[in-house]
C-alpha cells in the first residue's frame, strides 16, 4: 500500500470468516496463535495503519453452506460484525477463507458443494455481506493444499482434493464480475497458500491419525504464523 506521508493512518475492523483453519484447531492456544491473530499483528505493524481490531468468525467444520444468509451461523457474523464495526471511519473488510469443507466426498453440511455451487453460495454470502455494510471490502483467501488421504470424521481423499481446486476458477471468476457491479470492493486475496503447503506439509501441518493413516490438514504453529503473513499481504495490497 503506497501512502502519501500526509494521508491519514487507516483504523481496520477485520472480520474472518472460515472453517477450522481460521479458528485455529489443533493449535494450543487459537487466541494467541490462530491465523487471524498473527494477520492482525503483523498488519499493525505496517506503514499507514493506525489500528486493527479483528474478529474470528471461523468455525471447524463448516462450509459455504452453514454461512448462508438466512442461516444462525450468517446472523452471528453479522452480530459479531456491528459489535466490532462501531466506529464508522474504520474500514471494514471481511476476509473469507471456506471451501476446505465444502470439497469433502461426505461429512460436512452440504458436501460434497459442486463447482457450481459453492460459487452461488459465496456470492450469496458476499451480497448480504455488501448489502449490509455497503462500504466494506471483501477480501476471498483461496483454500489450502491437503493431502490426498484425509479422512477424519469427514471423508475427503483425492476426490476432494481435486474438487477443492476447482474451486479455483470460480473465485477467480467470481471476484471479475464484481468489478463491474462493486468495483473496488471484492478482491481474490492469497493464492500461495495452496502450494506453499503442498511443498512444505511435513514441516507447516498437522501430523494426524485418520482413517487411511496419517493425513495433513491442518496447520501447526508454524504453518498458522506463514499462512497468517499470506493473509496480511493480501488486505495490505487492496488498501487505499
Amino acid at each position: 500500500m503506497a501512502k502519501n506521508p500526509n494521508d491519514k493512518k487507516l483504523d481496520l475492523d477485520i472480520v474472518f470468516i472460515g472453517n477450522s483453519i481460521t479458528y485455529g484447531a489443533n493449535l494450543e492456544n487459537p487466541r494467541q496463535d490462530a491465523p487471524p491473530v498473527i494477520a492482525s499483528e503483523i498488519l499493525r505493524k505496517k506503514a499507514g495503519i493506525e489500528s486493527v481490531q479483528f474478529s474470528n468468525q471461523g468455525r471447524s467444520g463448516f462450509t459455504t453452506v452453514n454461512y448462508l444468509p438466512d442461516s444462525p451461523t450468517f446472523a452471528e457474523v453479522i452480530q459479531a460484525t456491528k459489535l466490532l464495526h462501531t466506529n464508522l471511519e474504520h474500514s471494514l473488510i471481511f476476509s473469507i477463507k471456506l471451501g476446505t469443507n465444502d470439497s469433502a466426498i461426505s461429512g460436512p453440511k452440504g458436501a460434497p458443494v459442486s463447482k457450481e455451487d459453492y460459487r452461488k453460495n459465496m456470492k450469496a454470502i458476499i451480497d448480504e455481506l455488501l448489502r449490509q455494510f455497503p462500504d466494506a471490502k471483501v477480501v476471498i483467501e483461496q483454500p489450502i493444499w491437503y493431502s490426498t488421504n484425509t479422512y477424519n470424521r469427514s471423508k475427503y481423499l483425492a476426490e476432494g482434493l481435486a474438487r477443492l481446486q476447482s474451486y479455483f476458477p470460480e473465485l477467480e471468476s467470481l471476484v471479475k464480475s464484481y468489478s463491474a457491479t462493486n468495483k473496488n470492493q471484492v478482491f481474490m486475496g492469497d493464492r500461495k497458500g495452496f502450494n506453499y503447503f503442498r511443498k512444505n506439509y511435513l514441516t507447516d501441518l498437522v501430523a494426524e491419525k485418520g482413517q487411511q493413516g496419517t493425513f495433513y490438514l491442518h496447520p501447526n504453529p508454524k504453518g498458522a504464523a506463514k499462512l497468517a503473513s499470506f493473509w496480511a499481504e493480501a488486505i495490505y495490497k487492496i488498501l487505499k
